[in-house]
């Protein structure tokens, strides 16, 4: 039985997890944004703007069980949890999206609304908490733990036992030396190489990556 789904966030990410959300047997019946003047990407899937209209068109559609998706990435994972948590609250339910092509281990933990995208890897006994992304190519080897809100760029490299803090974004092609903590909200720059841990509110770039802002 196909289950009806909206995604808030109607860009990049959106057309991302759109791809391949039928295959997981869901069908998009709407899209949500902040952005207003932003047009649906999608034929024939209207999209609103903002809570209050999402407020309204809940109203028509309160008798129907309807999933959703939070699709913002990049550092905006604060923004992605907040919306996640309201739309709980207005009896929506959530749900994960891991594509066909990606591993997930059998003893992995994923949380809710998490997305997991084309040929991404997520080892074993690996915790991912709420509002997770992991993209295109990306590994997160074994026993690592991602707080909420966690975006893991494409390409990247977390090695086993990795910790990171709650909406951190690891930049694209990114590596993470085993053991590793990483703070939260820390941005990891793309391609660079983490040999220590980084503490909470950093920037980081190089090889060895070395803290540029605080």
């Amino acid at each position: 039985m196909t289950k009806k789904i909206i995604f808030w966030g109607a860009s990049g990410q959106a057309k991302v997890i759109y791809e391949f959300i039928e295959s997981l047997g869901y069908k998009l019946i709407a899209l949500f944004d902040n952005c207003e003047g932003l047009a649906s990407p999608f034929k024939k899937i209207p999209i609103y703007y903002g809570k209050e209209a999402f407020k309204r068109w809940k109203t028509d559609n309160d008798s129907d069980k309807i999933f959703y998706l939070v699709t913002i990435g990049g550092s905006r994972g604060q923004e992605r949890y907040n919306i996640q948590r309201f739309l709980s609250k207005n009896n929506l339910t959530s749900t994960s999206a891991i594509h066909p092509s990606a591993y997930v281990a059998k003893n992995a933990k994923i949380g809710l609304g998490c997305q997991i995208l084309i040929n991404a890897s997520v080892g074993a006994e690996t915790k991912l908490k709420e509002a997770c992304i992991i993209n295109t190519s990306a590994s997160v080897d074994h026993e690592c733990v991602l707080e909420k809100g966690v975006h893991i760029a494409p390409g990247a490299c977390l090695a086993g036992c990795v910790s990171v803090g709650e909406f951190t974004m690891i930049g694209a092609g990114a590596t993470i030396l085993p053991r590793i903590i990483i703070g939260a909200n820390v941005i990891i720059g793309a391609g660079s190489v983490v040999t220590k841990d980084i503490p909470d509110n950093s920037i980081v770039l190089g090889n060895p990556a070395k803290i540029k802002k605080r």
